[in-house]
């Protein structure tokens, strides 16, 4: 059985510990073995938070340094943290939307600027897709939806073999049913920004990361 390792990454309150359990859940729902595993995190706002997905016939809830063949990174500078765990082959889904930690925010450390962080990324694999996913989650109503986003960037890029319609179902019944209309169109908004960037992958790539023009922002 093919197997995926797969890797979420981001800081404290972009939910995606939620994310990584939803994707298990939808395999498990389709047929395909999963296991989830948090490899760190921090439970207040604001800590790196990183779990794995292993889907298939895997059997270590571990991804090692340059396993993973996708990583979603919730936010910009929290990709370039887990690169480690990418090879040249690897999918990266990145956000575009920087969260500078605190220490930025008041002047005492620097962030890196958007674009630098981007090429470096585009020189350790050979796709990547960005997208702003707090603007996509703004637009379906939610901005606590980033995560849903993420997902919906994911399952639209085809890196597996897991359908839309199953991915929904189970937001539709393993999340809360008061932001259920909100879920599920940031799902799709980031599914069709995902498809978007991957029927041209390589070019859109190129595009943002020599040019600058990083999907959502001005």
């Amino acid at each position: 059985m093919k197997s995926w390792r797969l890797v979420f990454t981001g800081v404290g309150g972009q939910g995606n510990l939620l994310a990584s359990r939803l994707l298990g859940e939808a395999a498990l729902s389709a047929g395909i073995p999963a296991v989830v595993s948090e490899i760190h995190g921090m439970a207040q706002r604001g800590g790196i938070v990183e779990s794995a997905v292993l889907l298939g016939g895997v059997t270590s809830p571990v991804v090692s340094n340059g396993e993973a063949d996708v990583l979603i990174g919730f936010e910009p500078v929290e990709t370039l943290r887990a690169l480690n765990k990418c090879n040249i082959n690897t999918l990266v889904i990145t956000n575009t939307c920087p969260l500078p930690p605190f220490t930025a925010a008041i002047g005492q450390g620097v962030y890196p600027p958007l674009n630098d962080m981007l090429r470096f990324v585009k020189k350790k694999v050979k796709k990547v897709i960005a997208l702003d996913g707090n603007a996509l989650a703004d637009k379906a109503g939610n901005p606590l939806s980033l995560n849903i986003v993420m997902l919906g960037a994911l399952i639209g890029s085809k890196a597996l073999t897991i359908s839309a319609e199953d991915v929904k179902k189970t937001i539709s019944t393993s999340t809360k049913q008061t932001f259920l209309e909100s879920n599920l169109k940031a799902f799709d908004l980031g599914f069709r920004d995902s498809q978007k960037n991957g029927n041209q992958i390589d070019k859109v790539s190129l595009h943002v990361l020599e040019a600058g023009n990083i999907p959502g922002k001005n």
